[in-house]
């Protein structure tokens, strides 16, 4: 899926959106109006789940600890030699890759294939995507260490890590339909207002069953603006409704 990040100085990769009319104002003031804490439930169900709060720590602890210690030494280097943005976009397209190549997947986790063979992929791709020597330089360490079954986990640490290191709030974007990239972008702003954070990463999701549309899920809040979302709402208080005349 596709990552949308907005940045509060610096936005260099995507163009900036303002508020152009009425309806902007309008559903800005309705996500500010939405937003609450909740105890996000699976969706089809009622059973309640436990809040998203303590999620990197429950993943980390799944994850190998050698994943965390090689991904902690990438960020820090990135950070040293003020290359950080950069990297991490190459991890961000190396993590792409393993997921949707299943060929490359396969022969770089493969452990009978000759290390030499892996690190001409990892040139071959370096160079074609234009990845920074250190990012080339650390999948080359992982084929020489044999560390590369451990790639998937070491971006997605990289990912948790990062995100600390540059006060950013992950958050997913559940709609009915694809939303516009400027639509996107508006959401986006008014997270960064209410959350704080300098920086915000938005994950779009397609969920049909939303019927029409959008939820965002950060942290432990969640903001309901959808067709399903309300129609629950007035179950929900039709029940009690008719629990509180039966009483």
């Amino acid at each position: 899926c596709t990552l949308l990040t907005l940045r509060s100085i610096g936005c260099h990769r995507h163009p900036t959106f303002y508020l152009r009319d009425l309806r902007d104002r309008h559903i800005t003031k309705m996500l500010a109006a939405q937003t609450r804490t909740v105890r996000p439930r699976a969706f089809g169900s009622k059973a309640a789940a436990a809040p998203r709060a303590g999620r990197v720590v429950a993943m980390a602890g799944r994850r190998n600890d050698v994943s965390d210690s090689y991904a902690k030494a990438l960020v820090e280097l990135a950070d040293e030699k003020a290359v950080l943005e950069q990297v991490h976009a190459d991890v961000d397209a190396v993590a792409g890759l393993v997921k949707e190549n299943k060929k490359l997947a396969e022969l770089w986790f493969n452990p009978v294939v000759d290390a030499a063979k892996k690190k001409a992929v990892v040139a071959k791709i370096s160079k074609e995507a234009g990845f920074q020597k250190y990012t080339t330089n650390f999948l080359n360490l992982l084929v020489e260490k044999d560390r590369v079954n451990l790639l998937s986990d070491i971006c997605e640490s990289f990912e948790e890590q990062y995100c600390v290191l540059t006060d950013t709030q992950v958050a997913t974007l559940r709609s009915a339909v694809k939303l516009e990239q400027e639509q996107q972008f508006l959401i986006a702003k008014k997270l960064q207002e209410l959350t704080g954070s300098k920086n915000i990463k938005l994950k779009p999701v397609i969920d049909q069953s939303l019927i029409a549309g959008f939820i965002v899920e950060y942290g432990s809040c969640q903001i309901d603006l959808s067709i399903r979302g309300q129609i629950e709402k007035v179950a929900d208080e039709l029940t009690r409704s008719m629990t509180t005349v039966t009483a």
